[in-house]
């Protein structure tokens, strides 16, 4: 393909050869920044989406320096240009040649890392389930310094296969030494397609941490406590434990306030009371709606959970302290006993002896009111 172009300037002279070129790369440079990418730009943002812009306007630089550069490039390699230069072809190619297929590389590389690091940043911005964690922006930067560097290699006729060889000794040596970098590294990889978590969730692990997401990067996830505190956690850690994500699939969470009530209580009184009084706070949610739950028959109390839900996690503890005020002071006002331990201590006189001196005799223990209970007595 590239000696069938090189053909077109066949009888030409040098000049001629070179007048051309220039032409040409000047002209597709124009065409390229005042009618292809000014239409496109113009059409793009006639749409709803802003991918296209981030597209448009992350790879005009590269296409207008390629094709203002192409042509220097192939221009090194007419023959009759390369003929009639003072030059020896090898030092023509050090001089413009590779130099020119360098930067072209190099802005291609800048634009390919920056289009997709902004539609990156783009889908984050929106939020849900498709958000990209930052550890793909990281893994794609990389990839492409990576090509970027064999590329220029390639392109400066240096051997790599040496360097492989030697890289891959390193390699085996440099992950060794830094096997937990390597691990996190990778934790973090398998976290973000395993769709364990995105910025914003609020997660528990099993050694009863807590907070809300609000970095990932390469090596650690970091979380914001409730207490202000920032934690970092490696990303190997977080791979290898069990991560409970309390803001997935949906923020709302359900609160549950346990409560016990007197034997003899009316239940229907009662469950009709306590869903009024979560009704009655801002921070419940109305639907679904609260619930009221008889769990079990205890020693001196009918044992209740009330269920309840509200907007997110964090509102939680929250919940339970309005939740638990309020129902204390609407049972004291309704009349409906919270049981509790009571005791009565008896005293009485020991035999034989004057009316001055008592002891403990017996010690009784009752229930609360509508419950059952033992007494222990002592001699």
């Amino acid at each position: 393909m590239v000696s069938r172009f090189l053909e077109l300037f066949e009888g030409l002279s040098a000049l001629e050869a070179t007048l051309a070129v220039i032409v040409v790369s000047i002209a597709a440079a124009i065409g390229m920044e005042f009618i292809f990418l000014r239409l496109a730009y113009r059409y793009v943002t006639t749409t709803e989406t802003e991918y296209d812009n981030i597209m448009i306007s992350s790879l005009r630089p590269p296409l207008v320096v390629t094709a203002a550069l192409l042509g220097v490039f192939v221009l090194t390699h007419v023959p009759v240009v390369r003929a009639s230069v003072v030059f020896e072809p090898q030092l023509l190619d050090d001089l413009l040649g590779r130099p020119t297929l360098s930067i072209i590389v190099l802005v291609w590389a800048y634009g390919a890392n920056t289009v997709v690091n902004r539609l990156v940043a783009a889908v984050n911005a929106e939020g849900g389930r498709f958000d990209f964690a930052p550890v793909f922006s990281n893994v794609w930067t990389l990839a492409v310094l990576l090509s970027a560097v064999g590329t220029l290699l390639w392109v400066w006729g240096i051997e790599i296969t040496p360097l492989l060889g030697a890289a891959g000794v390193a390699g085996i040596a440099v992950g060794f030494a830094a096997r937990d970098t390597v691990a996190n590294f990778f934790g973090g990889i398998a976290l973000y397609f395993d769709d364990t978590y995105k910025l914003g969730d609020y997660i528990v692990l099993d050694d009863g941490s807590a907070g809300t997401v609000i970095k990932v990067g390469v090596r650690s996830t970091t979380l914001l406590t409730r207490d202000e505190v920032v934690v970092t956690v490696p990303n190997a850690t977080l791979n290898a434990s069990k991560v409970t994500n309390e803001s997935a699939p949906q923020r709302r969470r359900r609160v549950r306030i346990p409560i016990g009530v007197a034997y003899g209580t009316d239940i229907d009184a009662f469950e009709q009371l306590a869903i009024e009084t979560m009704l009655s706070e801002s921070i419940v949610l109305d639907s679904p709606k609260p619930r009221a739950r008889l769990r079990s028959f205890g020693d001196s109390a009918l044992q209740y959970e009330l269920l309840c839900w509200v907007s997110g996690p964090t509102r939680r503890r929250r919940a339970q302290h309005n939740l638990n005020r309020a129902l204390y002071k609407e049972l004291n006002d309704a009349g409906i006993e919270i049981p509790y331990p009571k005791r009565d201590v008896t005293l009485t006189r020991p035999r034989g002896e004057g009316d001055g001196a008592v002891s403990a005799d017996s010690v009784g223990s009752t229930p609360a009111a509508g419950g059952s209970g033992a007494g222990v007595s002592e001699d």
